[in-house]
C-alpha cells in the first residue's frame, strides 16, 4: 500500500502534481476518489496533518454521524409566523443525501468499499417534541413533509404508548398528561465518516495517490505559470519543502480558512470563521444503550445555533453501539481540536473586520447562550438529557468533547456581515483552487458538494465526465422529488447495496 508518512523530495527539489488534496477529511477523500475514477493518469498528493485519516471533523465522536438527510432535523423545516411549514431547506438536504448514497452504492459495486456496515447503518431517525405549541408544530410538518414523495414514509403519532413502541426511554417516567409528539422515519441512518474517510484514502493510495500523514501545509500562493506553491512541513522529521500543484482542493476542516486567505484569490474577502465547540454525554449503562435505537431530534433552545440541537443517539462505531447525548455548546478560538488559540484572531484581516463586527453586534443571544453552556456543571447537562429521557441518572453518563465547528462569517449587502451555519463552497474564478468552509449537514452531502465543485472548476472537462458521473450517481441532474419512479428505484438498489434494508 503506498500510503508514504515522510514523503520529502531531495534536497532543492519540489515535487509536482496534477491535484493536491489538503486534509484527509471525508471532503478530500471523496473528492480524490472521484478524481482517480475520472482521470486515472492524473497525479495526485493529498497532505494531513495527523497521523490517520478522518481524526478531526470526520471522526465519530466528533460529530453527530446522523447522516443529514432532513427526516428529523428540525431546523431544515421552520415554521412561519403562521405556522406553515417551509420544507424547501429539507427538501434539497434530503436530495442530496440521496446522491451521497447513490455515490457510496457505486464504491461499493466497484469494490472501492468493502464491508458497508463499517461505515453505514440503518437507523430510524425521530423527532420528538413537547407542549402544545410545539406539539401542533411537528403536526403541521409531518403533514408538509409527508405530502412529499421523498418523506411519504414519515409516520406520526402524540400516543404516549405507539412513542414507547419506537423509543421507550423518551416516555418512560414522563407525565401521563404531558403533549408530546412525535414523528419517524425506519429508513434512517447512523454514519461513521471517520471510517469511511478510511476506507476511501486507503483505495487511493493503493491506486496511486500520494498519500502523506504527518504533515502540514503552512501556505499557498501562485505561480507565474499559473501553478500553486504549496508550502509543507513534516511534522514527524522536521524538514520543509515546496510542492506544485495545477489544482489545489482545501478540504482542512477549520483549517481551511487560514489556508484560503494566503492564496489571496479575490473570492476569499470577507469571509471569516466562528468557532464553536461542543460536548456530549455518552452513557456509560449497557441496559440503558440496549434500550434505544433511533437518533432522536428535539428543537433548539431560545438563541442556540443550529449545530446545537439537542438530539439523542444511537451510534456505531468500530462495531460498538452506544448511545450518546448533546451536543452542548461551548467556546473556544480553536478552528481545529488539534490547531492553537491563536486561530480565530490570525484569522481577522482588513477585508474581514466589517463583516466579523457586524455578526457580533447581530448575535449578542448567541454569545450568551454560548457562556450559558460553557457554565453548565455536569448534573445540568443531566438535567438537559432528562427533557429527553426522565429517568437518566448522573452517574451513568460520562462528558466527552466533541469537534470543532468554524461557521462561515461573510459580507453582506444589507446587513454588512451574517453568521451563515452551512456550507460554503469557494472556488477561484480562473478554476485551478476550491475550499470548502462552514459545518451542517456537511460530510452527509459531500458526493453532491464535490460534484458542483468539479462542475466550477473544470467546466471544460466536466462534460467529457457527465457520462461517467451518472454511471455513479443515476440521478445526477434530475429532482428525485419530482419523479417518484426514479426515487424508487434508486431507494431499491442503495438500500440492497448498502445492507440498509
Amino acid at each position: 500500500m503506498k500510503i508514504r508518512r515522510d514523503a520529502v523530495p531531495q534536497s532543492g527539489s519540489s515535487p509536482a502534481y496534477d491535484v493536491v488534496l489538503i486534509g484527509g477529511g471525508i471532503m478530500s477523500a471523496t473528492l480524490g476518489t472521484m478524481l482517480k475514477e475520472l482521470e486515472p493518469d492524473w497525479s495526485i498528493a493529498l497532505y494531513e496533518n495527523l497521523h490517520q485519516a478522518g481524526q478531526e471533523s470526520s471522526d465519530p465522536w466528533n460529530n453527530a454521524g446522523t447522516g443529514h438527510a432532513a427526516l428529523c432535523e428540525l431546523n431544515y423545516s421552520p415554521a412561519g409566523a403562521d405556522g406553515s411549514v417551509d420544507i424547501t431547506k429539507a427538501v434539497n438536504i434530503n436530495e442530496q443525501f440521496h446522491v451521497s448514497l447513490q455515490y457510496w452504492s457505486h464504491l461499493v459495486n466497484n469494490g472501492t468499499l468493502k464491508n458497508p456496515e463499517q461505515f453505514i447503518n440503518a437507523l430510524p431517525h425521530m423527532s420528538f417534541v413537547w407542549g402544545d405549541d410545539h406539539a401542533t408544530y411537528l403536526r403541521n410538518r409531518f403533514e408538509a413533509m409527508s405530502a412529499n414523495p421523498l418523506f411519504a414514509d414519515m409516520e406520526h403519532t402524540e400516543d404516549h404508548d405507539e412513542i414507547s413502541k419506537w423509543a421507550p426511554l423518551l416516555v418512560d417516567g414522563r407525565n401521563q398528561g404531558e403533549r408530546v409528539a412525535a414523528s419517524r422515519v425506519k429508513a434512517g441512518t447512523d454514519v461513521d465518516f471517520g471510517a469511511l474517510s478510511r476506507q476511501l484514502i486507503s483505495k487511493m493510495a493503493n491506486d496511486g495517490v500520494e498519500v502523506n500523514y504527518g504533515h502540514k501545509v503552512s501556505r499557498l500562493s501562485r505561480d507565474t505559470d499559473g501553478r500553486w506553491s504549496v508550502d509543507v512541513k513534516d511534522r514527524i522529521g522536521g524538514e520543509k519543502f515546496t510542492a506544485k500543484a495545477r489544482f489545489v482542493f482545501i478540504g482542512a476542516g477549520g483549517g481551511a480558512l487560514d489556508l484560503l486567505q494566503s492564496s489571496g484569490i479575490p473570492e476569499a474577502k470577507g469571509f471569516g470563521g466562528f468557532p464553536i465547540s461542543g460536548e456530549f454525554l455518552r452513557s456509560t449503562d449497557q441496559e440503558v444503550i440496549d434500550q434505544h435505537h433511533a437518533k432522536v431530534y428535539g428543537l433548539a433552545a431560545v438563541g442556540a445555533p443550529p449545530m446545537s440541537v439537542p438530539h439523542l443517539d444511537t451510534r456505531f462505531v468500530d462495531g460498538r453501539r452506544s448511545l450518546m447525548f448533546g451536543p452542548f455548546a461551548g467556546f473556544s478560538t480553536n478552528f481545529l481540536k488539534s490547531s492553537s488559540f491563536l486561530d480565530l484572531p490570525k484569522s481577522i484581516r482588513p477585508h474581514n473586520l466589517w463583516p466579523m463586527l457586524n455578526v457580533a453586534k447581530d448575535n449578542f443571544d448567541l454569545v450568551g447562550y454560548l457562556v450559558s453552556e460553557v457554565t453548565k456543571s455536569h448534573g445540568k447537562k443531566v438535567d438537559t438529557l432528562r427533557n429527553f429521557f426522565p429517568e437518566a441518572t448522573d452517574g451513568a453518563w460520562e462528558l466527552i468533547t466533541a469537534g470543532q465547528r468554524v461557521q462561515v462569517m461573510k459580507k453582506d449587502k444589507q446587513k454588512g456581515g451574517v453568521l451563515q451555519f452551512g456550507t460554503e463552497l469557494v472556488s477561484g474564478a480562473e478554476g485551478s483552487i476550491a475550499a470548502l468552509l462552514g459545518a451542517s449537514p456537511g460530510a452527509s452531502t459531500a458526493a453532491p458538494i464535490m460534484v458542483e465543485l468539479l462542475r466550477r472548476s473544470f467546466p471544460t472537462r466536466f462534460t467529457n465526465w457527465e457520462s461517467k458521473l451518472t454511471e455513479m450517481i443515476p440521478s445526477l441532474g434530475q429532482r428525485l422529488n419530482e419523479n417518484p419512479e426514479l426515487l424508487a428505484e434508486v431507494t431499491k438498489e442503495t438500500t440492497s447495496t448498502l445492507k440498509l434494508g
